[in-house]
């Protein structure tokens, strides 16, 4: 079998590589573009593509396959006879694909661990800041870019969050850092990077039906931590990240700093009441250096303890690599949230309504409840084999009403009847955009002064929207139509 050690660089000689590429989504395609780039020969498979990505195939002269079965895809890859399998981060450890290359013994890689070994394209190879966690991580990967630009550095964000590492690694702008949003699904199958500095944001039940337990999740999760060189960072009010941290791999040069929405302690990053201290990367512990204020949030609607809690890993990881004080005060200042987290859509006669539709799961509903007091919670969707019910005990005073959409009704209304008796249901039996208009005017019945109409649903969407950002966006369009 050929060892692949030696591919470590742009200018390594790819040509003798045999790659099958399997999937054509935009991590898919910029994989296969980039080893074309490279000289390795290629096989693309996938279940399914769009015309325009085939006739790019084409045109590049990369072969093929689509849409076959699995005996013909097998077939096809044995008679290829490849040398590594480069999977998209979606598919699953138990794909048929992904166990015939295992059997044979070949490496499963992703861009990911293509990315890491051609980051040098330029000529000197970009460092890397890698961020997960089960909630958070895009907020905390765009804050992290945002201080590294204000602090002068070429940065980009890119990764889970939307833009391929290979298509930023081969972008002639030639980005010093990468600050690169990691998924579990992602993790699962990389095992080559070498982070400057990494962070585990959090840890809570989610993609249980893809990872198939909680221990495996967190296992994906935590190999962010292994091989980093410089600053390992975890949350304090989170201890199974400190635990995984303790099972990583190779991380005996990095700094060990938490992050807490609290006073922080010796090494960590933290809050004491409304102004962002450092006590980490400082000559004396015992001095707290003042990074910013809650006053510089002038651009955000809803400070939450989940939003200061992400701006302090941010600043940690800023600060691992030299960030000063008052270029993370200034990219706070200049920073916006993303839509649909815990984004105040309108507020009229004392009612809040608010769209928090990236929250699909458990913990990160969380998040937007433990910020208001009295809630009329939309609820519902997808649940990914989530156990809600310890969501719905937590939060059940805070929740007046719970309008629950989505397939998974049956699973939320038990929990809700089990946990929050007090609670009054009402029940959204619709599809398309008809259901948020319903649950708009059902919330107008019950909603008063004082009260938070929270989109939070804790669920996939894909059982009735396109995604979360369509959920969200036919939230807010109901919303400013009715109320």
């Amino acid at each position: 079998m050929m060892t692949l050690d030696h591919l470590n660089s742009w200018s390594s000689d790819w040509s003798e590589l045999r790659v099958v590429v399997y999937g054509l989504g935009k991590t898919g395609f910029s994989a296969a573009d980039t080893l074309h780039e490279l000289g390795a020969k290629l096989l693309v498979v996938s279940d399914y593509a769009d015309d325009h990505t085939l006739d790019m195939l084409s045109v590049l002269g990369i072969e093929y396959l689509v849409g076959k079965d699995q005996q013909s895809v097998v077939n096809a890859v044995a008679e290829f006879n490849p040398d590594i399998v480069l999977t998209s981060p979606g598919v699953q450890p138990d794909n048929f694909l992904i166990v015939y290359a295992l059997d044979l013994g070949l490496e499963i890689w992703t861009d990911i661990d293509i990315a890491w070994r051609v980051r040098d394209k330029f000529g000197v190879a970009s460092q890397w800041i890698c961020i997960t966690g089960t909630n958070g991580k895009t907020t905390v990967t765009q804050l992290v870019e945002a201080m590294l630009i204000e602090a002068g550095v070429r940065a980009v964000a890119c990764g889970n969050i939307g833009t391929p590492v290979l298509d930023v690694v081969r972008d002639p702008a030639e980005f010093e850092v990468l600050v690169v949003e990691l998924s579990s699904f992602q993790l699962h199958y990389t095992n080559t990077i070498q982070p400057v500095s990494s962070v585990v944001l959090n840890l809570a039940e989610d993609h249980l039906d893809w990872h198939g337990s909680m221990a495996e999740y967190g296992k994906a999760k935590g190999k962010i931590y292994n091989n980093t060189t410089l600053c390992c960072v975890y949350n304090v009010g989170d201890k199974i990240t400190s635990a995984l941290l303790n099972e990583a791999l190779n991380t005996e040069s990095a700094h060990a700093v938490g992050f807490t929405v609290n006073t922080p302690a010796p090494n960590e990053v933290g809050w004491v009441e409304d102004i962002l201290v450092d006590r980490a990367f400082v000559d004396d512990p015992a001095v707290a250096l003042e990074l910013a204020s809650l006053t510089d949030l002038r651009n955000i609607s809803i400070v939450s303890p989940h939003l200061m809690a992400n701006i302090a890993a941010a600043a940690a990881l800023a600060r691992s690599v030299g960030v000063q004080p008052d270029e993370i005060s200034q990219a706070l200042q200049n920073f916006r949230m993303d839509a649909h987290r815990i984004e105040l859509v309108k507020e009229k006669e004392g009612v809040s309504w608010v769209d928090d539709s990236k929250a699909t799961n458990p913990h990160a509903a969380a998040a937007a409840l433990s910020a208001f007091d009295s809630v009329i919670w939309i609820v519902g969707g997808l649940l990914k084999g989530v156990d809600i019910s310890n969501l719905v005990e937590k939060y059940s005073s805070k929740i007046k009403v719970a309008i629950v959409i989505g397939i998974d009704r049956e699973p939320v209304l038990s929990a809700l009847a089990q946990h929050s008796p007090e609670t009054q249901v009402f029940e959204i039996d619709a599809a398309g955009s008809e259901v948020m208009n319903q649950v708009v005017e059902a919330a107008m019945k019950y909603a008063v002064e004082g009260d938070t109409v929270l989109l939070a649903p804790a669920a996939a969407s894909m059982d009735q929207f396109k995604d979360y950002a369509d959920r969200g966006n036919l939230f807010t369009q109901a919303v400013l139509g009715k109320v």
